[in-house]
């Protein structure tokens, strides 16, 4: 409002001015025609103040202009509105309205993408049910167990609703005030009469009017009363958005069509993804038409062309109004519940067309033709209104399901996504159960959905079996849309009614009716046939029918829940299920060849059907329903209560077991490997028809329904059509045929096979009993056996077990309410995560023949239980566990186990497994023989334990294995076969189990004995058991000793031998024994120094001692051979990695400076970015890595183009993999023989002396470099000191081979340092090797002091031969560059410390703005280009570099003095001042001197001195490293470890004094000049006055940033962040930078931005600036760490966040609570401040390629 007059339609301005609502309120509540009005109003003024032009203007000009619109709307068209409703000014009507409304019962918070959602497990009436943030933290539900997700969007928070919740419905914030108060008054009834009225007739002309709007199908016209007065020819071209073109597609058409740059269309395509629709052209109608054509003609090529609309300029305006409409009407109905109630009544009232007429009902049917914002507008609408109001959303539900079908169809025909369709309100709606009901009785909703599903799946065969066959991409993404029913479906089914009316249980049985139809079209899809003689051509579409049958599984399971809670629906369902499989069945055995089987005196009639020749199909799902169903009938007791209302009589055994049969011998087949021609696709359906998501309602139920036939039919003629099927029955049936077989030798494999998986199928049928019905067992102990079965494996961590147990439709395992009490927790340590581990006591209850375990898994288990059996010292039999008691229904089950033809069957294995050349069995068959007979054994003794003394038990499997077997097999009895059995060498791993059952047997027998009243003892009867069992122990025992007693031979044996070959090899071994021992001794007593005299160690000064006199012997990895290290010997080169590094940085906002311009000279204190350098350790011959690297390069050239660039290292960039242990390396660095000792006869010059020649030195080489470089003389030419020669040229002391490597490491650091081209000539290059030398100290020193190690002799090898190579490097390096250059920088870095005469350099930094130690290795390492032209030989480097030591340490007192702040320390030491205290209060005092009031005054000298020598102590660390490095001088004692007396040490082995201010104070009238000097540099009062960046000392260790313990904290953070650039659209993977805590928009269009001359993510370009191309993000939506280097390397790592159980969640898909694991952030910050992250990534791409095709730049 402050400059109307800039705005362009100035015609506007005038009308803010003279404008007044109230004024146009009064004259609609005084007109006649209210619409007319209302309408005639919204004509003049939308037009005007809406879409006035293009959207090409800049980008601040742009919100300028939002911002005017909005202004201009709330004033001239909304304010009126509300003045009108309101009656008179709307602040005070609307608190008003407020106070009088109460407190809202219902939260209602919609939820906005990615906001965290929280769900309880114990409480929640199903999933759907969330709770909002808020509401969650102030609930009961939080101390619960509880599940926490992020939102998709669209849904809202349940708090208050009672009907979501089992306990605790509302949080305190929602908890209804009057519980009392009569919920169902009106809330119409609260408002003022007149607000009524008005709101009334407002809201509906609004509704009305936004409407017919947003449903407006016509370009060029408007509705009725609408026309705008002056109608202008200006039009838009509007793009619409469809899921079918890629965003590549869209913006490369419209740079086409409208002539936009790559931005704009960037900009475009993201607002027409997120709005639905933009106006990319304004003018004209035919400007527009022209841009229209363009955009149809090149999209329609490859699909659909885009929507693209040219429309009026003021339909445009006032649809864009009709939305703002609709979103005031959401806001103002939030006042009061009584203007919710009206506007939901004037929705739903009907219009004068009758059925679908209301408002509501129009939008709705329109949906599938609005835009994609249009409809989010509405949508929240309708949540705000209807849904949030008790009795509405009753009606409205009504509406939604009378016209459910039409408005699936038209989702069906959308293209959008189900999220922005108003088919996704279902969830709103089906999942209240009482809702639910209502629909399913009134609107028959059940019946409609399925009919819905089943109408929109075509394609059906000529038996009206649905069909996939040519599953193009359109049926499947229409396949993937009609799966939305079947979530509609299970929304229905998700709660079983607690009563049934009668209306309820006819309503549900017709939807059960019309959902049989649905499974008779699945069953017997997919048919297959056995290939012979050649493979299947092309691969037959499986996917969707399992696709399908996936999603119907727990549809079915809820189906069965819901008949289970009333006896009349499950015995109804149950007979209409039958008669649908009688009819599905009806033409089974027609056509068939019937046979008849005999075996073992017994006979049956079925009929000829070979699984092998015929069709078979693995789709059941009738026969599974009715097994299902069946087992219920037992569960409830239905079938012995009411047995005469079923009909049992009806059912044929036969016919029930026939499919599940067919399907069970497939597999079987299958696994014989009888169908290997058939591909894939039939390995696939075998593996998914076990796997845990189908298994409930394909194999369980096909084993159950085997267990209803097997407990119907005599055993023996089950037992022979199983036999049958197996295509088994003549083995079994003629003796001598199983010869025959094995002379024919016809593939016997296969049949041994087929034998196991029979008899595997047997145990199961008898065996299975953990499931409620069949078993009389409770749903928990079935969980409780599957996790002692998982972990019977191997411990498993909790997301494995959860992935090994079905979900219910609740997304419930059970597994937490039995997991302790089978199993015991580990927890985890900083990498891996916590497992489960079983508990002694239940490895008992183990089965080998668990019916779950695969192959794999049960080879696995039992190896692992026998070798815990063998570690307790027990025998290794595994027995079958104690069964549990079979249900009624089942009961005859078990006379499986003793009938004939099964006892024929093992006694046919068991003849087999005696005869000696039994090439025509196996051991397994032998195993489950075994099985089956312990089975039979246990059953026996508990129906004898659980008789009484006078009952007979007609279970008498022991005395029938004891007669002998009958023809054709005429062999002994089976308990005679099993003792021939018991010595069998061949069998030694089944004696265990046999000597178990034959115990077993005697002690039947003994029971039966005492039952019987016989007076034999127990004891009597076992003991020649025991006694067999004994002398078993014995024999053991036996072996184990002689086995012990022969490795202790052989031990011997080996040993003298070696003791020969050292005899024999003597003088090899001489010389190694003496280097150990040397290295024993040296490291058991401190090193000796060289000189008796010297005790203290000295790293430098002319003190110093040295280590020259150690050799240095190395091996190259390449070839082997060992080498000393020299200086013109062969150069020897250590693989190295180096890299820019922000780690140590004070500074993240400094711009990066342009290379070509950056003086590196200088660094700042605040180490804003620097060059480190690390290594693997591993050395090479010079020659030898050439010629690898070589290779290396060709190698990646061969490589095809298309390949090139996907490595895990950038060739091109010099980086190579180490060939020994593949660390990422990019240069090498020389190894360099050790320090020289110092020179004892030289003199060491005074401080003084040594300065003022010094500085006559640097004064004569600046003239001559002048003179050299301008040609002019000067006036006086300064003295040149004597023997002093300017232009001495040096001798090399190092071959060219050493030569060469010192310039390629140079020019490695040169180039990544500075990320410029290599050039050779640039007086920068050997600055830049100081400074990764200096930078990497650096960072190791703060490394070493942050984890509290020692600072000598905690390094791993590989870090300390970095930094000895490194340093000696350093110190080498000048040669290599032309001595002039290193020489003006040593005049440079002394010209800060100490003036030049007659120097003409430019301005030298003040004090505050360089790092001192940098300073001091820079000086230390240019000195030697001076000391190298004094002939004299009477001076030696040594004192210079304790000078240049002494001098540095003074200025960086000074600089830590200027930079003390006040605040540090607040007590006050009493007693004496010390001398330190009192020395460096004088110069305190001295520097305030100096400067003026600068400096706050500080009387106390403890605190300053604490301070001092608390900054300095960093800088004195580094310095002992550099110097130790570089001289190869031994550390004291005191400074291997971490104890008292460190400083002292320090100072001593640095040849300084402990009071450090005595530097001052001896060289005061020296140094004096020098601090003032330092003082007066207009830089230090311009950084004191805040004028730079003051860095203060000690420098803290930078850390990552902190994170909160709670993770949905961090999700709610990232909810809330829009992107910056998007104008406050959510981002869609907001990634957070761990080390500055920036929030960036990642993986998205809308930020990319141009790095380097390529457009690349938000995260890749933040980290250039932030850590100088090494970045560490948390993704929060996929709770994942991702490391990215550069723009090509990146790789995800595991985030710090832990559940309970230890576990990680990427992508948050378990939903448990994450808390965070500081071990775990730690570790990743130990990481970055290594500098490991750059080899984490090489090592991860390198492990796994898939990461190397990842576009990391577009992150």
């Amino acid at each position: 409002m402050a400059e109307p007059s800039r705005d362009p339609p100035s015609a506007l301005s005038a009308d803010f001015m003279s404008f007044s609502p109230g004024d146009t309120a009064s004259r609609w509540l005084a007109c006649a025609d209210l619409q007319q009005e209302v309408y005639c109003h919204l004509a003049e003024y939308v037009p005007r103040i809406l879409c006035q032009g293009g959207g090409m203007a800049e980008h601040r000009e742009e919100q300028r202009e939002e911002q005017r619109e909005e202004l201009a709307l709330q004033l001239l068209l909304l304010a009126p509105l509300e003045w009108f409703l309101l009656g008179g000014e709307p602040a005070a009507g609307l608190a008003l309205l407020q106070q009088g409304g109460g407190s809202a019962a219902l939260c209602g918070h919609v939820f906005k993408v990615g906001e965290p959602t929280y769900s309880c497990r114990e409480c929640a009436a199903d999933p759907t049910c969330v709770l909002c943030m808020q509401c969650f933290l102030a609930s009961a539900h939080r101390h619960h167990r509880y599940r926490m997700t992020t939102s998709g969007g669209g849904g809202f928070c349940d708090c208050g609703d009672a009907e979501a919740w089992k306990t605790g419905p509302s949080c305190q914030n929602h908890t209804p005030a009057d519980q009392n108060r009569e919920t169902e008054e009106d809330p119409v009834s609260l408002l003022p009469p007149a607000v009524e009225e008005r709101s009334c007739s407002i809201f509906s002309i609004i509704l009305q009017y936004a409407v017919d709007l947003l449903t407006w199908e016509q370009e060029d016209q408007l509705p009725a009363g609408l026309e705008p007065p002056q109608r202008s020819d200006s039009y838009y071209c509007m793009l619409f958005n469809d899921e079918v073109h890629t965003y590549e597609q869209v913006i490369y058409t419209l740079q086409k069509a409208v002539n936009c740059s790559q931005k704009e269309a960037v900009s475009f395509a993201t607002t027409v993804d997120r709005d639905g629709r933009k106006s990319v052209r304004f003018g004209d109608h035919q400007f527009c038409e022209q841009a229209k054509a363009v955009i149809v003609r090149s999209t329609s090529r490859q699909s659909k062309p885009l929507r693209v609309q040219v429309m009026h300029s003021a339909l445009v305006a006032h649809q864009c109004f009709a939305l703002k409409a609709l979103g005031w009407l959401g806001q103002i109905i939030q006042y009061s519940d009584g203007l919710r109630r009206i506007l939901c009544q004037v929705g739903l009232r009907p219009g004068p067309e009758g059925e679908n007429s209301s408002l509501v009902d129009r939008l709705m049917l329109n949906d599938s033709k609005m835009w994609k914002g249009a409809r989010n507008v509405y949508h929240q609408l309708l949540m705000n209104s209807l849904l949030m109001d008790r009795k509405f959303k009753k009606l409205f539900a009504i509406r939604f399901a009378k016209n459910y079908r039409r408005l699936q169809t038209d989702f069906m025909e959308d293209d959008h996504d189900r999220l922005v369709s108003v088919t996704a309100l279902s969830v709103q709606l089906f999942t209240v159960p009482t809702l639910a009901r209502m629909l399913m009785v009134e609107e028959n909703l059940m019946m409609t959905i399925i009919r819905t599903f089943v109408d929109q799946l075509r394609h059906r065969d000529a038996q009206g079996r649905f069909q996939f066959d040519r599953y193009t991409a359109q049926q499947a993404f229409k396949f993937g849309r009609v799966q939305s029913l079947i979530g509609d479906l299970k929304y229905v089914l998700i709660s079983p009614p607690p009563q049934w009316s009668q209306q309820l249980r006819t309503k549900f049985l017709d939807g059960f009716e019309t959902f049989l139809d649905l499974l008779r079209c699945m069953q017997g899809m997919d048919p297959v046939v056995r290939q012979v003689g050649q493979h299947i051509e092309m691969e037959p579409e499986w996917e969707a029918a399992f696709t399908l049958q996936m999603k119907l599984t727990h549809i079915i399971t809820m189906m069965q829940e819901w008949c289970s809670t009333d006896e009349h629906v499950l015995i109804e369902a149950y007979k209409k299920c039958l008669s649908a499989l009688s009819q599905c069945q009806g033409g089974l055995p027609d056509g068939e060849q019937p046979i008849s089987l005999s075996l073992a005196g017994h006979t049956v009639d079925t009929f000829r059907y070979q699984v092998s020749q015929e069709k078979v199909s693995i789709h059941l799902p009738m026969c599974r329903l009715l097994a299902g169903l069946h087992v219920l009938l037992s569960r409830t007791e239905v079938a012995s209560r009411l047995p005469e209302q079923l009909p049992l009589g009806e059912l044929s055994p036969h016919l029930l077991i026939e499919l599940p049969l067919r399907c069970l011998v497939l597999c079987a087949q299958v696994h014989a490997g009888m169908w290997r021609r058939n591909g894939f696709s039939l390995i696939n359906q075998i593996y998914y028809y076990h796997n845990v998501k189908c298994r409930v309602e394909m194999f369980d139920k096909d084993l159950a329904m085997l267990q209803v036939g097997a407990s119907m039919m005599d055993p023996n003629h089950f037992l022979m059509i199983v036999l049958s099927r197996f295509e088994l029955f003549h083995t079994f049936s003629a003796a001598d045929l199983r010869r025959r077989y094995r002379e024919a030798n016809k593939d016997l494999a296969q049949q041994n096979t087929l034998i196991e998986e029979m008899l595997h199928l047997i145990i199961m049928v008898v065996g299975e009993r953990y499931v409620p019905g069949v078993g009389q067992v409770e749903p928990l102990d079935e969980v409780r056996r599957e996790i002692l079965h998982q972990l019977c494996i191997r411990p498993m961590a909790h997301s494995e077990l959860v992935k090994a147990l079905p979900e219910n439709g609740n997304k419930e395992t059970g597994l937490e309410r039995v997991i302790d009490s089978v199993a015991s927790f580990r927890k985890p340590g900083v990498t891996g995560r916590g497992l489960y581990e079983l508990r002694p006591e239940w490895s008992k209850r183990f089965d080998l023949y668990f019916h779950h375990y695969s192959r794999a898994d049960q080879s696995k288990a039992e190896e692992a239980q026998r070798k815990l059996r063998r570690q307790n010292g027990e025998d290794t039999a595994l027995p079958p566990p104690r069964p549990p008691p079979l249900c009624p229904l089942f009961g005859s089950l078990v006379n499986l186990l003793q009938c004939d033809t099964l006892l024929a069957l093992e006694g046919a294995v068991l003849q087999w497994a005696v005869e000696p050349s039994g090439g025509g069995w196996t051991e397994s068959m032998l195993q489950r023989v075994l099985h089956l007979v312990a089975m039979a054994l246990l059953e026996e003794q508990q129906q004898l334990e659980s008789s009484g003394a006078d009952e007979d038990v007609s279970f008498t499997f022991s005395t029938r294995i004891t007669r002998p077997g009958e023809a054709p097999s005429t062999s002994g009895s089976v308990l005679a076969l099993l003792e021939s059995l018991q010595n069998a060498p061949h069998l030694e791993v089944h004696k265990d189990m046999i000597t178990w059952i034959l115990k077993m047997v005697g002690n039947i027998k003994t029971t039966r004995e005492r039952t019987s009243g016989s007076s034999v003892s127990v004891s009597h009867g076992r003991r020649p058991e025991e006694s067999v069992r004994d002398k078993d122990k014995a024999e053991r025992k036996r072996k184990a000793e002689m086995a012990r007693l022969r490795r202790e031979k052989v031990m011997a044996q080996m040993s003298e031998m070696q003791k020969h070959f050292i005899n024999e090899n003597k003088e090899l071994f001489q010389q190694s024994m003496e280097d150990l021992e040397a290295a024993a001794t040296a490291t058991e007593h401190s090193p000796p120094s060289l000189e008796p005299t010297c005790v203290a160690h000295i790293c430098v000064g002319p003190m110093r001692v040295g280590g020259a006199e150690r050799r240095q012997l190395v091996t190259c990895i390449l070839c082997q051979e060992e080498q000393e290290v020299r200086g013109h010997g062969r150069a020897m080169v250590l693989a190295a990695f180096i890299q820019r590094s922000t780690v140590l940085s004070k500074n993240r906002s400094r711009g990066i400076p342009d290379p070509e311009r950056l003086d590196p000279l200088f660094m700042h204190p605040d180490l804003s970015v620097g060059v480190h350098t690390a290594s693997c350790g591993h050395i090479m011959h010079a020659t030898c890595w050439q010629r690898y690297f070589e290779a290396v390069q060709q190698k990646e050239q061969r490589r095809q183009q298309r390949l090139r660039g996907h490595t895990s290292y950038d060739v091109e960039n010099g980086e190579f993999l180490c060939p020994l242990c593949e660390c990422l390396s990019n240069t090498v660095i020389p190894l360099l023989p050790h320090a020289c000792s110092p020179d004892r006869s030289v003199e060491h010059p005074c401080l003084e002396t040594w300065l003022k020649r010094t500085n006559q030195q640097a004064a004569a080489l600046d003239s001559t470099h002048r003179k050299q470089s301008h040609g002019a003389a000067q006036q006086v030419e300064p003295a040149v000191p004597d023997r002093f020669r300017v232009g001495f040229d040096l001798q090399n002391s190092f071959s060219s081979g050493v030569g060469e490597m010192i310039n390629t490491f140079s020019m490695s650091a040169y180039k990544v340092g500075l990320k410029v081209n290599p050039n050779e000539q640039d007086p920068r290059v050997p600055v830049l090797s100081w400074s990764t030398c200096a930078y990497t100290l650096q960072s190791t020193e703060r490394l070493l002091m942050d984890e509290k190690k020692p600072l000598f002799g905690s390094l791993p090898c590989r870090q300390d031969d970095c930094l000895s190579s490194l340093t000696r490097f350093s110190s080498a390096c000048w040669t290599a560059a032309p001595i002039r250059t290193v020489q003006n920088h040593f005049i440079r870095l002394l010209s800060v410390l100490v003036p030049i005469p007659d120097s003409q350099l430019e301005d030298a930094p003040c004090i505050l703005d360089v790092d001192m130690f940098h300073l001091l290795v820079y000086s230390v390492l240019s000195y030697s280009s001076l000391h190298s032209l004094d002939q004299s030989g009477r001076r030696s480097v040594d004192s210079a570099h304790l000078h240049l030591l002494h001098l540095v340490t003074v200025a960086h007192l000074v600089q830590v003095l200027l930079t003390f702040t006040t605040g540090e320390l607040s007590m006050d030491q009493d007693g004496e001042e010390s001398e330190e205290e009192q020395l460096t209060c004088q110069l305190y005092g001295r520097l305030r001197d100096h400067l003026g009031r600068c400096l706050p005054d500080i009387s106390c000298g403890w605190r300053l001195w604490r301070c001092v020598r608390a900054s300095v102590l960093p800088f004195l660390r580094t310095a002992a490293l550099f110097f130790h490095y570089m001289n190869s001088a031994s550390p004291p004692a005191d400074l291997l470890g971490t104890g008292p007396g460190q400083w002292e040490a320090l100072c001593s082995y640095l040849s300084l004094p402990s009071n450090l201010l005595l530097l001052y104070q001896n060289q005061r009238t020296l140094l004096e000049p020098l601090i003032h000097r330092w003082c007066c540099h207009p830089g230090v009062g311009q950084v004191l006055h805040g004028g730079g960046v003051l860095v203060r000392f000690p420098r803290e260790s930078n850390r990552l940033i902190d994170l909160p313990e709670d993770y949905s904290i961090l999700i709610n953070q990232a909810s809330s962040f829009t992107c910056p650039r998007s104008g406050g659209d959510k981002s869609r993977a907001p990634t957070l930078c761990l080390v500055c805590g920036c929030m960036l928009c990642s993986q998205s269009y809308c930020c990319q931005t141009e790095v380097e001359g390529e457009d690349v993510g938000a995260c890749t370009a933040h980290t250039f600036t932030c850590g100088a191309g090494i970045g560490l993000f948390l993704r929060v939506r996929e709770s994942q760490v991702l490391f990215v280097a550069g723009k090509t390397k990146g790789c995800f790592y595991p985030p710090p966040y832990l559940d309970d159980y230890g576990e990680t969640d990427p992508g948050l898909k378990r939903g448990n609570p994450l808390h965070l694991c500081s071990e775990r952030y730690q570790k990743i910050e130990r990481l970055w401040r290594q500098h490991g992250i750059a080899e984490v990534i090489g090592h991860a791409q390198e492990a796994n390629q898939t990461l190397v095709a990842i576009d990391w730049q577009h992150l």
